[in-house]
């Protein structure tokens, strides 16, 4: 039976040439990297039995062979470092660059996902959870679309695995060699990397059904030398009579492989003699024309069947691979597959993505004529193969479910990837990139086109955004009906600024009353940090945003300022104490507990009315001030002067007529026109007398206060309600 090694083809360099450029060249990276790594991984071993090492030598060994450069060997020892250092990003970034960190710390955290795949998949979660297998289908998207290096270490690190254990003869987890069929092999095919692909099928197939794979290598051994001599006898004339044709053609014998073969013996339901590409030949030509000259010819040669003909050329597939297929029979009866291509077909064929990945380093031409035009359209193509690929995966669960039902993938200007949720806008797309961005955002071109900010964004297209130097984001983004904003993080952002604003705003307004106050009393000496520490702020903005908002009264300030008065005279305390038998109600409707007459005042910074729960403060020469029991004010000076906090209570109004209250109220609303028209006119239904209204509008924000009579502050809240429901207001509330 042959080995996997024996049945692999030539594996052609150039492989990783784009992503490798991407790592800075250093003098002596690959063997700086494996000193490094050394003292850290020499003495462990991986979940499958190999040295940590030796695993980290034979992957550096691959990348090699496929065109890798030093610098790209070396990466593949710093990922298994990764997990031995305390610091791995700082400590790599410092020895070897930020780009080498970046691409271990990537690849450890893909690997640490894979492993929990493959665990979810050992209790039968993986296949029995759709949604579980489409987050790590797009955790590895992601991995891979962010640093193009990650794939081919991922790649060259998974075939190391399948090689070490074929050579060990070890055994390997079921779920190792699914993953590597359902996942690692497709995702080779769909790069174009064919050499890996292939290996990876048979080694996991090996795996999977070893009896199976040990028979189809026995049918391929007992007639092997002489299918290769037919073969041999059968290139050689071609190639002879297409060039007598005047078709300047090279003809190869194609490789067999066992994967390959099973797949098609299984799908069709044919027996093995009746596999085409068991005896197959690859024919290239120069130019497009001459790979339908050659067919014309091999079809007036032999016998062709017409159902197994393909003409890729004219209907390339979906990862670009073109080429012309066609079955024929000989003389004899027997089945030959023939590939028609040209060369720059076949080193796509051969290199896949990889070709265009290799622009940089082969110069202009690229390699075999194939190259890109910039780094941009390479890795434009890396990532349509890398969507489509993801496309395979989920399309396997059937119908539309999968990553694609709720996200897409944009590019920057410089081909970095964008992962935004499914009918984003360029606004979403800008807060992602950078808060400053989104809020500076202020217009967008889409593949070049200008579009309108609210345009839903596609898979793979490239967003460019022209933003303000300065400025802020739109209040219409907020508005859900015009579709600036689907991303909930994007809305927050802008929701956020607006908020910083009127709270910029707040402080600039009570900034400006505490030093207008200060100026009064002479006292603008005073730091103003000092200011609101000795009146309990933690800053100075902490102060100036409640006195903005007024809920801190500048009468604390000027308490603070004033000498201190003098301590209540013993008669002082006699009156507080002296009990009456007999309780009135003075003016006002206050009734003040235990003493007679006592001349009280409702106090203007919270305006209680009944039945709110009351306190009174014992002023100097103005008697009681009656405040609500939850005033900061009130709470700041009993705690100052406790000795003056009396109990009071609302008593019954004289006269025949319930006594009124003033009241403030605050509004909060986006500002239009007819709104003060529209709320005064539910205060005069609800038949409350409005005695005072100041209004000031920020950014298209109206801040209202209405001061209205109330004979029942009860019944206020149920009046606020009404006021809520006018069109524009957010809210509605008693100061």
């Amino acid at each position: 039976m042959k080995s996997i090694s024996a049945e692999q083809p030539e594996v052609v360099p150039q492989l990783v040439a784009a992503t490798a450029h991407s790592l800075p060249e250093q003098a002596d990276a690959l063997t700086r990297a494996r000193s490094f790594a050394e003292p850290l991984i020499a003495g462990e071993m991986l979940d499958t039995g190999e040295n940590t090492l030796a695993h980290a030598d034979a992957v550096a060994a691959i990348l090699k062979t496929i065109g890798g450069s030093e610098a790209m060997q070396a990466a593949s020892y710093l990922v298994y470092a990764c997990d031995h250092l305390n610091k791995p990003h700082e400590v790599i970034a410092k020895a070897f660059g930020e780009s080498f960190a970046a691409l271990a710390i990537e690849t450890t955290k893909l690997v640490k996902v894979q492993q929990q795949a493959r665990a979810a998949d050992e209790s039968a979660q993986l296949v029995d959870d759709p949604k579980l297998r489409t987050e790590n289908v797009r955790k590895m998207l992601l991995a891979f679309s962010r640093d193009l290096r990650v794939v081919m270490l991922r790649l060259a690190s998974r075939l190391q695995t399948l090689r070490h254990c074929a050579a060990r003869k070890a055994s390997v987890s079921p779920q190792l060699a699914r993953e590597t069929l359902q996942v690692f092999a497709p995702l080779a095919n769909r790069l174009g990397i064919w050499q890996i692909k292939w290996e990876m099928e048979d080694l996991a197939f090996r795996f999977l059904e070893p009896d199976t794979y040990k028979e189809v290598a026995r049918l391929l051994d007992e007639k092997r030398v002489e299918r290769e001599g037919y073969v041999e006898q059968l290139r050689a004339g071609l190639e002879k009579d297409l060039k007598a044709q005047g078709i300047r053609a090279t003809v190869h014998g194609r490789p067999k492989h066992i994967y390959s073969i099973v797949r098609k013996m299984r799908g069709k339901s044919l027996d093995f003699d009746r596999v085409f590409d068991i005896r197959a030949l690859r024919v290239v030509v120069p130019e497009v024309t001459d790979c339908y000259a050659a067919l014309s010819w091999v079809h007036a040669q032999f016998q062709p069947l017409p159902d197994e003909f393909d003409d890729y050329i004219a209907r390339p597939k979906a990862n670009g691979y073109q080429s012309l297929h066609t079955v024929v029979l000989d003389e004899a009866g027997r089945a030959i597959e023939i590939q028609i291509r040209t060369q720059a077909m076949h080193d796509h064929a051969e290199y896949g993505v990889a070709a265009h990945w290799a622009y940089k380093e082969a110069g202009s031409k690229g390699y075999s004529g194939v190259s890109a035009a910039s780094e941009y359209d390479a890795k434009i193509a890396v990532l349509r193969q890398l969507l489509a690929w993801e496309r395979d995966m989920l399309g396997e669960q059937g119908g539309n479910e999968g990553l694609f039902d709720d996200r897409i993938y944009v590019l920057t200007p410089d081909a970095a990837v964008v992962e935004l949720p499914q009918g984003a806008t360029p606004v979403d797309f800008a807060y992602t990139v950078h808060t400053s961005l989104g809020h500076r955002c202020r217009g967008a071109r889409v593949d070049g086109a200008m579009v309108p900010l609210n345009t839903p964004l596609q898979n793979g297209q490239t967003v460019e955004i022209t933003a303000a130097k300065e400025g802020g984001p739109s209040r219409d983004w907020l508005n859900a009906d015009l579709g600036y904003l689907v991303s909930n993080r994007a809305r927050a952002k802008a929701r956020a600024w607006f908020n910083a604003q009127i709270t910029h705003e707040t402080i600039a307004r009570g900034r400006e009353s505490v030093e207008k106050l200060l100026q009064r009393e002479g006292k603008t000496a005073i730091k103003l940090e000092d200011l609101a520490s000795q009146l309990g702020f933690k800053s100075a903005d902490n102060l100036f945003e409640v006195v903005g908002k007024d809920e801190f009264s500048l009468r604390n300030i000027e308490t603070l300022l004033k000498p201190p008065e003098p301590a209540l005279a013993p008669d002082d305390y006699l009156l507080l104490k002296k009990s009456r038998n007999t309780e009135k109600t003075p003016k006002g409707g206050v009734l003040v507990v235990g003493i007679d007459s006592l001349m009280t005042q409702l106090a203007k910074c919270c305006k209680p009315a009944p039945p709110d729960d009351i306190r009174g403060f014992v002023t100097r020469g103005k008697g009681v001030s009656i405040h609500r029991a939850d005033c900061s004010n009130f709470r700041e000076m009993a705690t100052r002067s406790e000795e003056r906090v009396i109990d009071v209570e609302w008593g019954l109004p004289r006269g025949a007529e319930a006594a009124v209250y003033p009241v403030d109220v605050s509004v909060e609303a986006a500002d239009r026109q007819g709104l003060l028209r529209d709320i005064s006119e539910v205060f005069a239904k609800e038949k409350m007398n409005v005695i005072g209204v100041q209004t000031q509008s920020i950014k298209g924000t109206a801040w209202m206060t209405f001061t209205v009579e109330v004979a029942d502050s009860g019944r206020l809240a149920k009046v606020l309600g009404i006021v809520a429901e006018v069109s524009g207001v957010r809210s509605a509330r008693r100061r």
